[in-house]
């Protein structure tokens, strides 16, 4: 009998089991139920990085946009030093050396008019006191010469400092560019300096060849006097004229 009654009631046990089991999810609302989906989850997943990744590329994008744009403003910058007026008065130095040019100056209409007269032909009809005076316009010329042209070395010289110093804030100012515009600019600063370098080198070469050529004309023109005086020396009636020189006067005077 008891073994019938406990039976029942592990039958009536094992039937009441799953109802309870079902009846909290018989008591939640169908939409409160969470349901997991592993296919939907990897592509939000996918999504989610593939976003981020967008994110990260336009960063870099920005980046090199700014650094581009930092690189052409560094490009655009002038170059913060000037030699331009320190050259220009070097030259202005040996332009105004040149231009105090003693007799006959640097112009061709001057060379001309003294080639015509001072060292040219000598005038049969030119007195002796004329000649002489010629000569020694010519001596005057040749001696001016020469000290022009010490004069424009001394000023060349003089200059040597001024471009040393020059030269060296240029090829500093060349290596410590940050851009293309501003190393071009020294470089361009550079290549002037080089320029009035050679100007002085022209200069010293011109004033040189001036002193040279004014003794090479002096020594022409004396050499054609020379020939002029001897022949009036040869010339009978105009000849050397012998006569009675007296170097002391008489006592009795």
């Amino acid at each position: 009998m008891n073994r019938s009654r406990s039976r029942a009631v592990r039958l009536a046990a094992a039937l009441l089991l799953p109802s309870i089991a079902l009846a909290p999810m018989l008591a939640t609302p169908a939409h409160a139920i969470i349901v997991y989906d592993p296919t939907n989850y990897a592509q939000n997943v996918l999504q989610a990085a593939r976003a981020l990744q967008q994110i990260n590329n336009q960063i870099t994008s920005l980046q090199n946009q700014a650094t581009m744009l930092i690189n052409q403003a560094r490009n655009l910058a002038s170059l913060p030093y000037s030699s331009l007026q320190q050259l220009q008065q070097s030259v202005q130095r040996t332009q105004q050396l040149l231009s105090q040019a003693q007799g006959i100056a640097y112009n061709v209409q001057n060379i001309d008019q003294a080639f015509r007269t001072t060292y040219g032909n000598a005038s049969m009809t030119a007195s002796e006191q004329q000649l002489v005076s010629q000569a020694r316009e010519r001596w005057q010329n040749t001696v001016g010469g020469l000290q022009d042209a010490m004069r424009v070395q001394a000023g060349v010289v003089g200059n040597i400092d001024t471009n040393r110093a020059q030269m060296s804030a240029l090829v500093g100012q060349s290596q410590g560019a940050t851009g293309a515009l501003q190393a071009t600019q020294a470089g361009n600063q550079l290549l002037a300096l080089q320029a009035q370098q050679l100007a002085d080198l022209t200069a010293v070469v011109a004033a040189n060849g001036r002193a040279q050529a004014l003794a090479d004309a002096e020594r022409s023109a004396a050499a054609e006097q020379g020939r002029e005086q001897r022949r009036r020396f040869l010339t009978p009636g105009s000849g050397y004229q012998p006569g009675n020189a007296r170097m002391f006067q008489n006592s009795g005077n």
